[in-house]
């Protein structure tokens, strides 16, 4: 197969103007649940419940989902190929441990925060990955996405009430932003910052980690099928049994495990605590379909939708008793910033410098060399061969 004609069967592999009916419907969904999560968990999954519960049948209908993908699809078989108990040790139980920590403290953070504040806080996921990208992998940021960045770490600022908006557009009170940001952080709740911010911050730090070493593991796995590289809907699927089993050791020694002994697994649960279960179940698949029909660069902008859509949901459920929007400025503002961050990320990526004169000249010299030195290599061989003979 011809370059190009691979590159034309790559359908997220390139960034055309034009976009398919899977690709537009893959983003609307992926937008509709990534705005709805916060709302939805907030509202159905009561702060009374044992937190490894959910997060233990929110694996479990995961690999469901997973399994179910890849056998209708008819890629079982073939993602199973070479499959061994070894390299699903090794590669899935790192991430999978840190994925547990990452979903329970981004359950906390749920509970106790703002759908908007929670979705904006979650953008800082883009610093820790693009460092721990960097550290792992070697991946490099362009100064536009180094300045987005930064950016991104502003906007969490803003809609946090850290950095006053005054100070930041230069009114009164621009010459005291410090001792504004420590007023601002002593008259913040307790709880909200330990239950809320802080967990929302472990969380986004622990994504970037994990997603460093699952795109590492991903690209260097191979035998797992015939095209090679580990299949991502069977590597979600190992996720989730590496961390049921995680789960189900820690209970034996944290507090959620002894919840559960008193009260039941499904203590305070109603049957609309699944509807939350089954959204985040299906956020990952929609991830995945997003990035095969549409590109990595356009999942961005439907994140960036889905920060609109997290606001718009939380004005309408959430009015203040004069009937305005429940929105403050500083979330409206601090989300505009994270989603111009976003924009700058994912449209400004590192291009490798053009080698110079020299190092051009460097190298046709040393194609020639290796392309002379062909000839007489065969030449010797066959000189061998009439020897031998």
């Amino acid at each position: 197969m011809s370059a190009s004609a691979s590159k034309r069967s790559a359908p997220g592999a390139g960034a055309g103007p034009s976009l398919g009916f899977e690709a537009i419907a893959s983003m609307s969904l992926l937008a509709l649940q990534f705005g709805m999560q916060p709302a939805l968990t907030r509202k159905y999954t009561p702060p009374t419940t044992c937190r490894s519960a959910v997060i233990i049948m929110q694996e479990c209908v995961k690999f469901v989902i997973a399994i179910f993908m890849l056998s209708s699809s008819g890629q079982l078989k073939p993602a199973l190929e070479g499959w061994t108990v070894s390299s699903w040790l090794t590669i899935a139980f790192l991430p999978a441990a840190l994925y547990v920590v990452q979903n329970l403290s981004a359950l906390m953070a749920y509970q106790n925060l703002h759908p908007v504040t929670f979705n904006v806080l979650n953008q800082t996921k883009t610093l820790s990955a693009a460092l721990c990208c960097w550290l792992i992998i070697g991946r490099k940021q362009s100064k536009a996405q180094i300045f987005a960045l930064f950016l991104l770490l502003l906007s969490a600022l803003v809609i946090e009430k850290i950095v006053r908006l005054d100070a930041l557009l230069g009114g009164n009170g621009g010459g005291d932003a410090t001792s504004a940001a420590s007023e601002s952080l002593t008259a913040m709740e307790p709880r909200h910052f330990t239950h809320g911010v802080v967990p929302i911050l472990v969380a986004s730090g622990i994504s970037g980690l994990a997603g460093a070493i699952t795109q590492k593991n991903l690209q260097s796995a191979t035998g797992c099928g015939k095209l090679g590289g580990k299949n991502a809907v069977l590597f979600s699927a190992e996720l989730c049994v590496a961390s049921l089993i995680m789960l189900g050791g820690s209970l034996a020694v944290n507090s959620d495990g002894k919840c559960i002994q008193e009260k039941g697994f499904f203590a305070d649960w109603t049957p609309f605590t699944f509807i939350p279960i089954l959204t985040n179940a299906l956020g990952g698949i929609f991830v995945g379909l997003v990035t095969k029909y549409a590109g990595s660069v356009r999942k961005g902008f439907a994140l960036i939708f889905g920060l609109m859509v997290s606001g718009l949901i939380q004005a309408v459920t959430e009015p203040t008793n004069d009937g305005t929007f429940a929105i403050s400025k500083e979330e409206i503002i601090g989300g505009c910033l994270a989603s111009i961050s976003l924009w700058l990320h994912v449209t400004n990526p590192y291009k490798a410098p053009e080698p110079t004169v020299g190092q051009k000249a460097a190298s046709n010299g040393t194609a020639s060399v290796s392309a002379a030195t062909k000839p007489i290599a065969k030449t010797r061989r066959s000189r061998r061969s009439r020897k031998e003979d």
